[in-house]
């Protein structure tokens, strides 16, 4: 999972220094994620691959659908209502997926989780300035909403999915039902690329390829409750990250927020049975 998170981080990077030179059509972005993501499960995993049971069973279906559709309301968001404000609405899901998994899969729901989850969730708030302004609830504040309970639900669905299929098939679900679904609008907003923009943009698929695969993985051994909370090391090693290669400043309410997350995670990884 920290493997995920590294993934995820390296991608973002990637695409916040290819914004510093190209506004890269959202439809093109998350298509192309999803065919290199694809690309990468052919070359690598081809065998384990079991492409019909992706139309055949309802749970991938499910996943590859709900995963696709999560992507596109978590953008919505962004746009208008910022990154702080998504960021924090959305990792929400780390609560529903706790609850969730709890319910459906009988998974125990640790007191040194719950609190973890709340000392991380306070500290994004920190990280997030997501207080810094007014905004009203409305029809994107809902998007972002949907957005973590589809990111719960499908945290629960792959770890379920795993007691029958193999990350491959899972991976592959969502691919290929993301590039269903994205595909058709990014071939009616078709954009020019530049030589030096298809290698980060391949660069930035492939880091997210792994991310996906290394999450994937992670739930076949990882409570969910615990995976999810592991997964707030994202924005952190974002910040981290903004800071080393674009050199951006840390305000002291940033830096506050970044180590209550590092420490509620620390905590409750450490309070894990082994």
């Amino acid at each position: 999972m920290v493997l995920s998170t590294v993934s995820f981080t390296a991608n973002l990077l990637l695409i916040t220094e290819l914004g510093r030179f190209l506004a890269v059509n959202f439809w093109l972005l998350t298509s192309l994620r999803f065919l290199i993501g694809l690309t990468v499960l052919l070359i690598l995993f081809r065998p384990q691959f079991q492409a019909r049971n992706l139309f055949t069973r309802r749970g991938l279906a499910l996943r590859g659908l709900v995963g696709a559709a999560g992507v596109c309301a978590q953008y919505l968001a962004v746009v208008h209502l910022g990154v702080g404000r998504t960021t924090l609405i959305s990792s929400t899901y780390i609560f529903w997926a706790a609850l969730m998994a709890a319910w459906v899969l009988k998974e125990r729901l640790r007191a040194a989780t719950v609190a973890g989850s709340v000392v991380a969730f306070a500290g994004l708030a920190l990280l997030t300035d997501v207080f810094g302004g007014g905004v009203h609830p409305g029809v994107y504040v809902l998007c972002a909403v949907l957005s973590a309970l589809g990111s719960a639900y499908v945290a629960v669905v792959i770890r379920h999915l795993h007691a029958t299929e193999h990350t491959a098939t899972i991976f592959g679900a969502q691919c290929v039902y993301g590039l269903l679904f994205c595909g058709p609008f990014a071939a009616l907003h078709p954009q020019p690329l530049s030589a030096l923009a298809w290698p980060l943009l391949i660069l930035a698929g492939v880091c997210v390829a792994a991310g996906q695969l290394s999450e994937t993985h992670a739930y076949r051994h990882l409570p969910v409750a615990e995976g999810t909370l592991l997964k707030m090391l994202a924005p952190v090693c974002t910040v981290a990250g903004g800071v080393v290669f674009f050199g951006e400043k840390l305000s002291t309410r940033e830096i506050a927020g970044a180590t209550l997350i590092l420490a509620s995670i620390a905590a409750t990884v450490r309070r894990s049975p082994a």
